[in-house]
């Protein structure tokens, strides 16, 4: 988080003069303001790790200001509430600080006062938010790498990015073939983000009818169309203060694509059957397996629509351009099997391997997931693949052989936590031919250390 970021001041009174008057002192001092005449108005603008402090009347229409201190404790206890209260109203101001409010201004006020108290709060809330900034920080550099394993360039890449990109409120898209992990990356930019606390809602656009995709989206009222017995909110709505995961989101239907947009515009939705507008905070990530700037070109996706969403991008790798990845994936992934089946996890064998790293893997991560629950299982013979597949032939020998090389060493250096001298006697190679071989394929054994 930069050490610059504005706190804002959500500020809900129902007295115009007072919400008027208040609001230009703090715009005078510097602040930006967002006044509202009721806890109704203002919910939205609440999540946890907002940039803001909360200014708000004791008694209010609707829900008072008491009230909606508990509300908003639940959602992010270190978020300042200055409650402001007439009179007769000191000994539930008072009550209330030992509810966990912030502080309490007594009308009438000089603006001078309410100027310093909420600057007090500002302070207060930038440095909470810059403590857990760098906590967050801390925990994410070293989380992420057991969630999207792989030692491989390509994957190191992508956890740098992923933990860039979390940080900022930037939409995401991420393009991969079918089985790379598109959904798996996107939860690891909720994960790791300010928004991490809402709600992660995921939403697969393959299939939808356009009636479908458009309630899914945005909801519905009672009696919009026959069936519709209930109202419902839709993902837009569910995501509040989260993210919305759209997979697929090239095979969205055009008509709802339009009006996807405009939400994206306005961020405000309006549900099937309803002219209400409901402001919407949620971060678009969505995922797509082919390029929408070349369906934007042949016209089967909106341009206006990719140049909205295509502020950020994420490649992932297919599996067979990062094969020294394998053995460490299998492995995570039999460990996996075994303890969701109650098994003992099988040994894999030098052939076996072999045959791993020789194989095109057209399912990706996925179809290497399902050869490991099966051979869990038992279900497999000798072979784990079908090497038949012509698909195995997308790389020449010499690639070939370097990625099992890469993989093979990769392995024997982690499961010997970097030790160069036991990595080789595992392997059955000598010493200098070990290093020789380190220094072609670029393998640094400390990071093998590290990791122990």
């Amino acid at each position: 988080m930069s050490d610059k970021q504005a706190i804002r001041v959500i500020f809900v009174e129902d007295e115009p003069d007072v919400r008027m008057g208040s609001q230009q002192a703090l715009e005078l001092a510097g602040f930006e303001v967002d006044a509202f005449a009721s806890v109704e108005e203002a919910r939205s603008h609440v999540r946890a790790g907002v940039p803001a402090v909360v200014l708000c009347d004791v008694k209010l229409p609707g829900m008072p200001g008491t009230e909606w201190l508990n509300e908003i404790r639940s959602i992010d206890a270190e978020l300042p509430v200055i409650l402001v209260s007439g009179h007769g109203d000191i000994a539930m101001a008072v009550q209330a600080m030992r509810q966990g409010a912030y502080d309490f201004i007594e009308k009438p006020f000089p603006s001078d006062h309410l100027v310093a108290v909420v600057r007090r709060a500002a302070e207060k809330r930038h440095l909470t938010l810059q403590v857990q900034a760098l906590r967050d920080q801390l925990e994410s550099s070293h989380g992420i790498q057991a969630v999207m394993l792989g030692r491989s360039a390509q994957m190191q890449h992508v956890r740098a990015t992923v933990l860039t990109l979390a940080s900022t409120s930037a939409d995401v898209v991420i393009y991969g073939e079918t089985g790379t992990g598109k959904d798996l990356v996107a939860r690891c930019l909720h994960d790791h983000s300010d928004r991490r606390r809402a709600n992660y809602v995921p939403l697969n656009c393959g299939g939808m009818s356009e009636a479908l995709a458009e309630s899914e989206l945005f909801g519905h009222e009672v009696g919009s169309f026959t069936g519709a017995t209930h109202s419902r909110i839709g993902k837009f709505e569910h995501a509040q203060g989260g993210t919305l995961f759209l997979d697929e989101v090239e095979s969205m239907p055009m008509a709802v694509q339009i009006k996807f947009l405009r939400a994206l515009q306005e961020r405000s939705i309006e549900r099937i059957g309803s002219n209400k507008s409901i402001p919407v905070d949620c971060r678009v990530i969505a995922a797509a397996k082919d390029d929408l700037r070349a369906l934007s070109d042949q016209q089967k996706f909106r341009s206006d629509l990719y140049y909205r969403i295509g502020v950020a991008f994420i490649e992932l790798p297919p599996l067979r351009e990062r094969r020294e990845d394998i053995p460490l994936l299998f492995e995570h992934f039999t460990l996996l099997a075994a303890s969701r089946y109650g098994r003992t996890a099988p040994v894999v064998g030098s052939s076996q391997l072999s045959e791993l790293m020789a194989y095109a893997w057209p399912g990706n991560v996925r179809e290497l997931r399902n050869v490991a629950d099966r051979f869990v299982l038992g279900l497999l013979g000798d072979r784990l693949t079908s090497t038949t597949d012509v698909r195995e032939m997308l790389c020449g020998l010499p690639q070939q052989v370097e990625h099992f090389e890469r993989a093979m060493i990769t392995e024997a250096l982690r499961r010997n936590h970097g030790d160069v001298t036991l990595a080789s006697k595992a392997l059955g190679l000598p010493k200098p031919t070990l290093y020789d071989k380190l220094r072609r394929l670029r393998i640094l054994t400390d990071e093998f250390k590290q990791e122990n």
